[in-house]
């Protein structure tokens, strides 16, 4: 596997913050633009991907889609970017392969929206050459907890019902893989990225 073009490893401290961080980087994105998101129970993925629906002009009201694997959310023609793409959001943790990634064809929204996948690292990178990895990561008892549960453990499948995201501090790491994302995002707001302190330094291989 490919390493990064770069790494930004961020602290956010609110929900507020962590849905803004998302916004500001919804703002940036495009149609066709590939994110996989990753974090355990109560990190915050809901929150972050209704921030990245509030900054892509979709319509609100984004939940887990734990249960039936996809939901779509349109662009609003009245909203903050009309005629930007819809919001795919995906949550892959009942799949256990690219094939069956594939049967549920994302290739054919990929041209008209964003793809957010949950659960999806190993299953989805094949879907673009370019991608966004984001990684939340909750602070419980002083060290960062485990990010993801393997989906070959045999372990029950986690609920993601996080909506209630606390404002218990996070870690965000952000990643940019492939020509897309050669470069880090410009984003738009007070600084690089609104409402965080940077704990590491942009890094090029």
């Amino acid at each position: 596997m490919s390493a990064p073009a770069w790494e930004r490893s961020l602290e956010v401290h609110t929900a507020a913050q962590t849905h803004a961080l998302a916004a500001a980087l919804g703002a940036v994105l495009e149609t066709g633009d590939l994110l996989v998101l990753t974090g355990e129970l109560g990190a915050g993925k809901t929150t972050f991907t209704q921030g990245l629906g509030e900054g892509l002009g979709v319509r609100a009201g984004i939940i887990s889609p734990t249960f039936v694997l996809v939901r779509i959310h349109p662009n609003l023609p009245g909203g903050p970017r009309p005629g930007g793409p819809d919001l795919v959001h995906v949550d892959a943790y009942r799949l256990e392969s690219a094939a069956e990634i594939d049967d549920i064809d994302l290739e054919n929204t990929m041209d008209s929206a964003v793809t957010v996948v949950e659960w999806g690292r190993g299953r989805v990178e094949h879907l673009s050459d370019s991608r966004l990895e984001v990684e939340l990561h909750r602070t419980l008892g002083g060290a960062a907890a485990s990010a993801e549960i393997p989906a070959d453990t045999g372990a029950s499948p986690v609920l993601d019902f996080d909506t209630d995201d606390d404002d218990e501090p996070r870690t965000v790491v952000i990643r940019g893989f492939g020509p897309r994302w050669a470069e880090a995002p410009t984003l738009p707001g007070a600084g690089p990225l609104p409402g965080t302190t940077p704990q590491t330094p942009e890094r090029n291989p």
